[in-house]
């Protein structure tokens, strides 16, 4: 079986952290050595550990800001 790969391109921010250190957040993730996408999930505190997440294209994220800007209003 091959190794997982993963690279934090950037860390984007944080939306939130347990009381165990996971911190919620919007980071471009490079998975298997792919083009880096928007990401949003728990982390624990050193990124070795993760939880399921979303990931999203760069249209993708355009398409969900405008949704948000929408139902903000």
């Amino acid at each position: 079986m091959s190794e997982f790969k993963f690279e934090i391109v950037e860390n984007i921010g944080i939306l939130s952290e347990n009381a165990k250190g996971w911190r919620k957040e919007l980071n471009l993730v490079s998975w298997s050595e792919r083009e880096a996408k928007y990401d949003i999930r728990e982390w624990n505190p050193d990124h070795t550990r993760m939880s399921k997440g979303v990931t999203f294209t760069e249209d993708e994220m355009k398409i969900l800001l405008e949704l948000l800007k929408d139902e903000l209003e």
